[in-house]
């Protein structure tokens, strides 16, 4: 308790230096949600989750029974505590079928993979001549297509330098009306990355396929129109996001944290995420339904993470015009009780390796301050630490794309901890922080109590934090700053 009042201390020094007419604000909510998150009461979550998922074929995963009950668990468990609870619905893609897509060259069928999962081909199919960029074969931008027309042709581009989006958008501006994209990876190694960024079907407008080296180099042999099916039918269905916040606070700045409901397929997911869904739910409750502070708090739970972070994004395209302005930063929880655990921060100051997919420029103001403030209750509590690389692949990335400000705490997933790691964290080096990662492994047997605690604890000090003030040193954007676009 008195390494906890010591940081507390030192971190209102960081926070208060605001205008010199503003008061700085008090420490105490922070220090006192901090306290009040536990093992304990998110164990009790998990307990109730785990029955969840063994009662449903062993997994909660979105459009099934066990995501519903899941739902229907933490929409009463927040009604209880006073919230007003919210249960949104929103269409996701389920899968496609029913089709036969191919590439007629020349009268030869070849392979077609239908990428445009939503946008199919005219009945009896696209015929079109072929042509590729002029400049690069990566298709990146409009210019690559130098002074060629494009117009009522099929575009035939690499796989390289860009996503897929952002091929079909340079293609489509210069008059294509459809796009194939060569991809023929090595066995094993998968599409390069960032041509499938999460949801990128939702951005296509025109039928995109993609083909082998077989089908490119029959391309290259003809001048002719080619005929493109795709045919493919999505087969969509319903899913639900649980949203609660606050009935005190400025409800221009909005203070967001959130995550993801839904397990995997195969797993009762309760490290990922039933462990960051129970830090929300604890946090919640301490904060209670109508407390004495500064800036509204939200509490989302999101449905079909799993399924190209649909929840978060669906939230945000549905937002009416000014309200994504009032979202002061968004803390996203992820997989906080691994029981191979690291202890590691959102890079939000890009200061440790960055991901080349996320430029420094991209990274919203106010990033940076959320990191520095949930890396110095980390190191209060005696666990030193790290920086996580920013990725698009989980919820946060939807209110990055949007410019929100972000950060959180996370445990790790697949990745596996080093000798460095090992001798400051303890655990075993060589070894993936969560080795039950999307597994029937990921049980409630297998959360590791104390990373659970330090970190639930952690991201209930940086609600407590910035519900009294996003000003400061580490603070945020205002609300007259801020120029927000939908993902």
């Amino acid at each position: 308790m008195m390494r906890l009042a010591a940081v507390v201390a030192a971190i209102a020094v960081l926070t208060s230096c605001s205008s010199a007419d503003t008061a700085g604000p008090s420490a105490d909510l922070a220090a006192d949600l901090a306290g009040k998150v536990g093992a304990d009461g998110m164990y009790t979550h998990l307990n109730e989750l785990q029955k969840i998922a063994d009662a449903n074929g062993g997994n909660r995963a979105n459009g099934t029974p066990g995501y519903d009950a899941s739902v229907n668990y933490v929409a009463k468990f927040l009604q209880d505590k006073g919230f007003d609870v919210q249960t949104p619905e929103f269409e996701i893609l389920d899968r496609s079928e029913g089709g036969n897509p191919q590439l007629t060259i020349g009268g030869r069928n070849h392979n077609v993979d239908q990428a445009s999962l939503l946008i199919t081909t005219p009945r009896g199919g696209l015929s079109a001549v072929t042509l590729r960029p002029q400049k690069t074969a990566a298709g990146c931008r409009a210019a690559d297509y130098g002074t060629a027309s494009m117009k009522g042709a099929i575009a035939v581009v690499d796989d390289t330098g860009c996503s897929i989006v952002d091929k079909q958008n340079a293609a489509v501006d210069r008059g294509a009306v459809g796009v194939l994209v060569v991809s023929a990876p090595a066995a094993g190694t998968g599409s390069p990355a960032g041509l499938f960024t999460p949801g990128y079907y939702q951005q296509l407008t025109v039928p995109v396929g993609v083909i082998g080296n077989d089908a490119n180099a029959a391309l290259r042999r003809t001048t002719a129109a080619v005929k493109l099916v795709l045919d493919n039918k999505p087969v969509m269905k319903k899913a639900r996001n649980v949203l609660a916040q606050t009935k005190s606070g400025d409800t221009t700045n909005v203070v967001m944290v959130g995550a993801h409901l839904d397990s995997s397929a195969r797993s009762p997911g309760i490290n990922d995420d039933g462990s960051g869904v129970a830090a929300v739910l604890e946090t919640a409750a301490a904060l209670g339904s109508s407390p004495q502070i500064k800036n509204t708090v939200r509490f989302a739970l999101w449905g079909s993470e799993e399924n190209s972070l649909q929840g978060a994004t669906k939230y945000l395209r549905g937002l009416p015009r000014g309200e994504l302005d009032e979202i002061a930063l968004y803390l996203n929880l992820e997989m906080i009780g691994s029981p191979n655990a690291g202890y590691f921060t959102y890079d939000g100051d890009q200061s440790g390796q960055p991901n080349p997919e996320i430029p420094l420029d991209t990274i919203p103001d106010g990033s940076a301050g959320i990191e520095r403030t949930l890396s110095a209750y980390l190191n209060s509590a005696g666990a030193r630490p790290a920086d996580m690389p920013l990725t698009r692949y989980t919820d946060y990335a939807a209110f990055l794309t949007a410019g929100v400000p972000v950060g959180g705490v996370t445990a790790g997933a697949s990745q596996r901890k080093t000798e460095v790691q090992a001798r400051l964290w303890g655990g075993r080096a060589g070894v993936p922080y969560d080795p039950n990662y999307r597994t029937p492994r990921d049980t409630v047997d297998n959360i590791d109590r104390n990373a659970l605690s330090v970190m639930g604890a952690a991201a209930a000090f940086a609600v407590g934090t910035y519900a009294q003030s996003v000003e400061g040193v580490n603070g945020v954007p205002l609300r007259d700053q801020r120029h927000r676009s939908a993902p």
